[in-house]
């Protein structure tokens, strides 16, 4: 498989794993704060990493405080944007395209698109589990979010 087919397929896990966490905060009766504090960096980092491949301002903190209906506003945005992006990227040479930025510490870095991409997978993949954890040491049952659960499913297309 095209490492950019891949990249759908692993965003619209990503989109659809976000969705789920957010819902399961939603459903909660009250959602645990570490577990709200951590999804609201996930979708600020994704939107940040958004803004600096765009080479615009961020319009988020990297830790901001969001209400879950913000969050859920954000999710939509956020999928709308990735599916966008990856539907306009030519190829291999979009993937290879360097982009530079600041990071929030003031450094300045350039990395390729296609690492930038696995990083936002990755780092949102990592938060899900500590917001899994988080949940499961507050009493609540965590979401089942795994990649491989969504594709068995078909939750997860591309």
């Amino acid at each position: 498989m095209e490492l950019l087919t891949y990249l759908h397929k692993l965003f619209a896990h990503d989109d659809w794993a976000n969705r789920e966490v957010v819902h399961a905060l939603q459903a909660a009766a009250q959602a645990p704060p570490r577990s709200a504090k951590l999804m609201a960096h996930v979708l600020a980092a994704e939107s940040l990493w958004r803004a600096r491949m765009l080479q615009k301002p961020a319009q988020l903190a990297v830790w901001p405080t969001l209400t879950l209906d913000q969050m859920a506003e954000l999710l939509g945005e956020l999928g709308a944007h990735w599916k966008n992006f990856l539907g306009a990227l030519d190829g291999e040479s979009g993937l290879a395209r360097v982009v530079q930025y600041t990071n929030s510490k003031g450094e300045h870095w350039s990395n390729s698109v296609q690492d930038i991409l696995m990083h936002v997978v990755m780092h949102s993949a990592y938060h899900r589990g500590q917001i899994a954890a988080d949940m499961r040491a507050s009493g609540l049952e965590p979401i089942y979010t795994d990649f491989i659960h969504g594709v068995r499913q078909k939750l997860v297309t591309s």
